[in-house]
């Protein structure tokens, strides 16, 4: 499997192992999912999750966007806590630094916000 790097974040574009996104991504298991949508927008359920449900990573890094605005309520953590599944959530570009130091080591995934 190849690890997908994260080259750059600035707000709505992301650049992933040389290819440019400009809408919401999921990184999980080697692959990158574009055009990651929300059910309910800005708040994050585990519905959302589906492609990284279906094969579980240890951890998950979620990026809520730019400026943080993008919820992860209580109830969606521990649902993913309850499937042992390690959840670090952060504003975007920290949590883009963060997902490729873990992907070093380890089978990590991303959900990430790109904009607010």
């Amino acid at each position: 499997m190849i690890r997908p790097i994260i080259e750059e974040y600035e707000f709505g574009r992301i650049k992933i192992s040389g290819c440019e996104y400009t809408k919401d991504v999921i990184i999980h298991r080697g692959k990158v999912y574009a055009n990651w949508w929300r059910k309910e927008g800005h708040n994050l359920v585990p519905d959302d999750l589906e492609i990284i449900l279906n094969d579980p990573p240890a951890v998950l890094v979620i990026g809520t966007g730019y400026s943080g605005l993008m919820r992860v309520p209580e109830k969606t953590i521990k649902f993913l806590e309850g499937k042992g599944i390690k959840t670090i959530i952060e504003r975007t570009a920290k949590a883009c630094k963060t997902f490729n130091e873990l992907s070093e080591k380890q089978i990590v995934s991303a959900a990430l916000h790109l904009t607010c």
